[in-house]
C-alpha cells in the first residue's frame, strides 16, 4: 500500500479549546487536514477583515529547496459566529510523497486589505512525516471447504 502522512501536530486544531480567539488574535489559522490518496485536504479559518480575500498554503516536500503554493477556496455557507470564514484547500502531492520518508512541510497565507498574515504552526511550520502502511494481516489460512455446512466423501 502507498505510505501514509501522519501529522507531527493534533490534525484537529479547530477542535481545541480556545481555537476560535486564536482566530480573532492572529487573523489566520488551520482548522483541520486529513491526507487522502490525492494528497493532502485541509480546512482555514479566517477573520472576516474584507470581502476580497486570498488565502492559499505554501507547501515544501524537499525542506524548502523548492515550494509549491495552492490556493484555498471559500466554502459558504460560513461558520455560524458570523465573524470568520472557512477556506478548504488540497495540496496535490502525487508521486513525489510516494517515498515513506518523506516530510511534508506547510505554513498558511492570508492576503486581506493590504496586509499578510501568516499561520506557521508558531513558527514550527506544519509538518507530516511519510511513513510506510502496514498491511492488513490475513489471518491463518481457512480450510476452503470449512464454511461448507455438508462435506460429502
Amino acid at each position: 500500500p502507498p505510505p501514509l502522512l501522519e501529522p507531527l501536530f493534533p490534525p484537529q486544531p479547530g477542535a481545541s479549546p480556545g481555537f476560535a480567539e486564536r482566530v480573532r488574535q492572529h487573523k489566520v489559522r488551520l482548522e483541520w487536514v486529513r491526507a487522502e490518496l490525492a494528497g493532502l485536504r485541509g480546512a482555514v479559518r479566517v477573520l472576516n477583515l474584507a470581502y476580497e480575500k486570498v488565502v492559499s498554503v505554501r507547501y515544501t516536500l524537499n525542506g524548502w529547496v523548492s515550494c509549491a503554493e495552492a490556493a484555498a477556496t471559500y466554502q459558504p455557507p460560513g461558520p455560524a459566529d458570523g465573524i470568520t470564514d472557512r477556506f478548504a484547500f488540497l495540496l496535490p502531492l502525487g508521486a513525489a510523497a510516494a517515498a515513506a520518508e518523506t516530510t511534508l512541510e506547510f505554513a498558511v497565507r492570508y492576503r486581506v486589505a493590504g496586509a499578510e498574515y501568516w499561520d506557521n504552526n508558531e513558527g514550527k511550520n506544519y509538518r507530516l512525516r511519510g511513513r510506510q502502511r502496514v498491511p492488513v494481516a490475513a489471518g491463518p489460512p481457512q480450510d476452503p471447504d470449512s464454511s461448507a455446512w455438508i462435506h460429502f466423501i
